[in-house]
């Protein structure tokens, strides 16, 4: 039997794999992966966890939450930024890490696939990569797109596997670090952007595996594979930061669920859920529609009347949501939150509020709220935006609008507010 035929041909022969590619696209992600861990972490934190049992849903976290504090109402747009910036680089780094996935992937499959102890530990850190990445990726854009196919809660899943995504990261670059800063060294990259196809030749000095042994002619170099990559993430980038920044630029988000036109009117602007979506039915919120405020002086019930007769203040806010969108700046018109706090007895110190629903199913139909966000002058119970009543979608007759808080902190069709530092309602 000849001999070349006795040997079977490897199908990774792509003459572009090798160190330097492979560190080139690993430092791209070396910069954007920390942003997303910290604004993963910081979306966690303006959840204000640590309030009640309600706004945490991610239980037993354990020392994971060493960093929370309470999330401030100053500036009003830094949830805004932070997850937008969060959403919007993910999308943007799923080129990048897709390619990086694809210059190792004859690494996923050497064999023996374990040779010794210290490679075990390297297999399982690069398990733990793969796995995370894909996993932290694709639940994300699922989430993005409102797409709940993956079992569990999404908060839970998401901050966990962030956690084992960004361990498996630190352990791969202290693994793989000075082999790639070697890489890197070794080609210029304005070199090797200005090389063409038929001038493409595969890496030498290898001692990772990634080049092929017995590598094909080139279809396109590596000028071309970056450029492929680069031209990919700034497509992403232009779909989808329009989301976050809103205004005109909403039309480009043509891969955001809330990127279409939401309508005109003063609420013209994107909802999360929709009035029909949540289960509101017309009595929750007609005619015998109370308010009630619980607090150190005991309960009040308010009417739609008289709420409107109560002193009304005006806010500029946005909602941004988990998702990624915002609404951009809406002018909100209500009760500020501490007048209501100081009719339930609370006019000196305004504590922390508990926000419920008359919502009946779903996630945040309760929430807490801090003392801080309480006391802010902006936070309003809102009867009006944009110089007219709320829409039913957007939380007739009355809901939250809170500086700086996520969207769904602003809570919709609120029935009841319990004003008190501690021991918010059980039954919530």
């Amino acid at each position: 039997m000849n001999a070349p035929l006795a040997r079977r041909r490897s199908p990774w022969r792509s003459p572009l794999r090798g160190p330097w590619l492979t560190s080139v696209l690993g430092a791209v992600l070396l910069v954007g992966i920390p942003v997303l861990f910290v604004t993963g972490l910081l979306s966690y934190a303006a959840y204000n966890p640590g309030l009640s049992a309600v706004n945490d849903k991610t239980p037993d976290k354990g020392l994971l939450g060493f960093y929370l504090f309470s999330w401030p109402t100053h500036p009003y747009w830094l949830y805004r930024l932070t997850q937008g910036v969060h959403v919007t680089l993910g999308i943007a780094l799923v080129p990048v890490l897709l390619a990086k996935l694809w210059s190792v992937v004859p690494k996923l499959f050497t064999l023996p696939p374990v040779r010794s102890a210290g490679h075990a530990l390297e297999r399982l850190s690069l398990l733990l990569l793969v796995g995370g990445g894909l996993f932290e990726f694709t639940t994300g854009i699922l989430n993005v797109q409102l797409d709940y196919v993956f079992p569990g809660s999404f908060y839970p899943l998401h901050f966990y596997g962030g956690w084992v995504f960004a361990g498996a990261v630190l352990a791969h670059v202290c693994l793989k670090l000075p082999t790639a800063v070697r890489a890197l060294r070794s080609r210029d990259l304005r070199a090797e952007l200005r090389t063409p196809t038929a001038r493409t030749r595969p890496e030498t000095g290898d001692t990772t595996g990634l080049v092929a042994s017995d590598p094909a002619e080139p279809t396109i170099s590596r000028r071309g594979a970056l450029g492929m990559v680069g031209l990919g993430s700034l497509t992403l980038l232009l779909v989808t930061a329009g989301q976050s920044i809103g205004g005109p630029l909403r039309r480009t988000a043509l891969l955001a669920p809330h990127g279409r036109s939401p309508g005109t009117g003063p609420g013209g602007f994107p909802v999360n859920k929709t009035a029909a979506g949540s289960h509101i039915r017309p009595q929750d919120v007609g005619t015998g529609w109370r308010l009630t405020v619980d607090g150190g002086a005991g309960t009040v019930q308010l009417t739609l009347d008289d709420l409107r007769q109560l002193p009304l203040h005006r806010a500029v806010l946005p909602i941004a949501c988990v998702e990624g969108w915002s609404t951009g700046d809406q002018h909100w018109e209500g009760v500020r939150l501490r007048d209501l706090a100081a009719l339930a007895g609370h006019e000196a110190d305004p504590p922390g509020v508990f926000v419920e629903s008359v919502q009946r199913t779903g996630s945040f139909r309760a929430v807490a709220l801090s003392a801080g966000q309480v006391r802010d002058g902006r936070s309003l119970l809102a009867l009006r935006v944009n110089g007219a009543d709320l829409t039913h979608d957007h939380g007739y007759p009355a809901r939250v609008i809170v500086p700086g808080a996520p969207g769904v902190m602003n809570t919709k069709w609120v029935g009841r507010l319990t004003f008190g530092a501690t021991g918010f309602p059980e039954h919530a």
